[in-house]
């Protein structure tokens, strides 16, 4: 689903990556947590007036890919058609997720201009013959360290695990071709050290740091024992390494050796979206591999944590995978794309309960913000015939709320857009919410109503004028977490007639009070957030 944004002619892309997802399986919370956080941000960036470049994809090489498709009796092109088709677009359409690109490591595109890029390490010499053995898990496609296994317990005693998967290391003895990633060790700590934002969060970056001063080793990049993956051009007996193959799709989805003009204007990423079990590969291999080729790095590698369910990371293999769509068709998409960018700190492990989803849904979106729009819609239209009223002179409450939504909207636009801090950036809007309720509390319009002097009519027009134009601010604000939503409240607000449509409307300008004119018609529309039926049994 494309997206534009306002944008400047020529000027560098607000440019967002999530990994590109393996298509071994359907996609569950995990997938769609990273994504939707990605879609939020290029969001955000687009109502700021920027131009925005969202990528996303999947990743449809490696022995993983492979050995699913066998054991599901077709090829594993054909296996990656039907996932990609039947399962992540849909998924990601149904999640309103407006990426400007999709890549597809099986497509020419991106095949063509990955052996492009091997071809030239290894005419600079960066990439030797040479034979390596070690534990291997087909899971993570890597080879391990001695420190990075698990002993195994009852049907695995004996056997080394993947500390990730749970599930035997296999040994591998292979002649490949390697990358002088060695070599890069100094180079990688010098930038990490002038770039202290670099890697995120803090704990993270404290990660790969130490990793990185322990010593690195030159990378496998082909493979010889399958061949499903990108021949090596100059020895088609080797497959190349999918994690170089996957890492170059940033480069390769926008332009990298095909389209120059599009590559300088979007390249290197602003920000990589990752989970923190590939973190290493975006911090260490993919830097790299760029100064090997003398390329910008990317501004920022931003690790998610896992999402929790009884204690475990959320998987296929651990059986605690969920569909987004179990939850959704409960809870609402708007609500789905909220609930997790607000009740986990991004870049922190968090775990999901359907019963703390419930009682937020209940507490903040259906009795706070659901509530108060409903009410002031009822309220113009009880005492005003559904036409919004001119405001009076403000007084001191009224001062509050405006510097109220200052407040909101600075840091709101810090946190989000700048900090990748979504659960702080809608807490603040929500605190903003909270405050619009207590001054219609305290302001008591429905007993202000019983005052049919001018100066009772006045204050009374003031008051619903006030909430209705913190709910214009609210609905731009929340736009880019709760698009269908933030919708709804802009129709019955009556905005577009005299504003415009809501997507242009810029974050910066939300704070600007008094933007929704006296005048327009406010309706009461569909409730924002219904009451939630029962939970469904399985």
């Amino acid at each position: 689903m494309a997206a534009t944004g306002s944008e400047k002619q020529g000027a560098k892309a607000y440019y967002v990556s999530t990994p590109i997802y393996y298509v071994n399986d359907a996609p569950h919370l995990g997938h769609a947590y990273t994504t939707v956080a990605g879609d939020v941000l290029t969001r955000w960036h687009r109502q700021r007036g920027e131009k925005v470049w969202y990528l996303t994809g999947t990743d449809e090489h490696g022995q993983k890919i492979m050995r699913t498709a066998e054991a599901n009796g077709v090829t594993p092109q054909a296996w990656a058609d039907k996932l990609v088709t039947e399962a992540w677009k849909p998924l990601w359409e149904h999640l309103e997720i407006a990426n400007d690109d999709f890549i597809r490591t099986t497509q020419k595109r991106h095949t063509d201009r990955v052996q492009e890029f091997v071809q030239d390490l290894y005419d600079k010499g960066e990439i030797y013959k040479g034979g390596y053995e070690g534990p291997y898990c087909v899971g993570c496609e890597e080879y391990k360290l001695p420190g990075e296994l698990l002993d195994g317990e009852g049907d695995f005693a004996g056997q080394k695990l993947c500390t990730i998967h749970k599930k035997p290391v296999e040994i591998l003895s292979e002649e490949n071709y390697f990358f002088k990633l060695s070599e890069y060790g100094e180079k990688l700590l010098a930038h990490y050290e002038a770039n202290p934002g670099f890697i995120q969060p803090e704990s993270a970056r404290n990660e790969v740091v130490n990793f990185v001063r322990q010593g690195l080793q030159d990378l496998s990049i082909s493979r010889s024992t399958f061949d499903w993956g990108i021949p090596i051009p100059w020895d088609d007996k080797h497959v190349i390494y999918v994690w170089v193959d996957a890492l170059l799709n940033y480069a390769t989805a926008v332009g990298y050796n095909e389209n120059q003009a599009k590559f300088e204007e979007t390249f290197p990423a602003d920000v990589h979206l990752v989970g923190k079990d590939i973190l290493r590969f975006h911090a260490v291999i993919w830097p790299a591999m760029l100064m090997a080729q003398e390329l910008p790095l990317p501004g920022k590698i931003a690790a998610n944590g896992w999402l929790m369910v009884g204690g475990e990371k959320m998987s296929k293999s651990n059986l605690t995978g969920i569909k987004p769509q179990d939850l959704t068709s409960h809870f609402g998409v708007d609500a789905y794309r909220w609930y997790f960018l607000r009740a986990i700190a991004f870049g922190q492990d968090g775990s999901f309960s359907w019963e703390d989803f419930s009682a937020r849904y209940t507490s903040e979106l259906a009795n706070d913000y659901g509530n108060l729009a409903s009410r002031v819609a009822a309220m113009v239209g009880k005492y005003f015939g559904g036409t919004l009223p001119e405001a009076a002179a403000a007084g001191e409450a009224e001062r509050a709320i405006h510097e109220g939504l200052t407040k909101a909207v600075t840091e709101a636009d810090r946190r989000i857009g700048e900090d990748l801090d979504f659960q702080g950036g809608i807490l603040a809007i929500f605190d903003f919410v909270k405050q619009v309720n207590g001054y219609i509390t305290e302001q008591e319009p429905w007993k202000v109503a019983k005052d049919t002097s001018d100066e009772g009519k006045a204050r009374l027009a003031t008051i619903l004028y006030t909430a209705a134009e913190s709910l214009r601010a609210v609905a731009v604000l929340l736009n880019p977490v709760m698009p269908e939503t933030s919708q709804k409240l802009w129709d019955s607000l009556g905005a577009t007639a005299s504003l415009g449509a809501l997507a242009d409307q810029k974050i910066g300008e939300a704070g600007e009070w008094g933007r929704l004119p006296a005048g327009t018609t406010v309706t009461k529309g569909a409730v924002l957030f219904p009451r939630l039926e029962e939970k469904p049994t399985a």
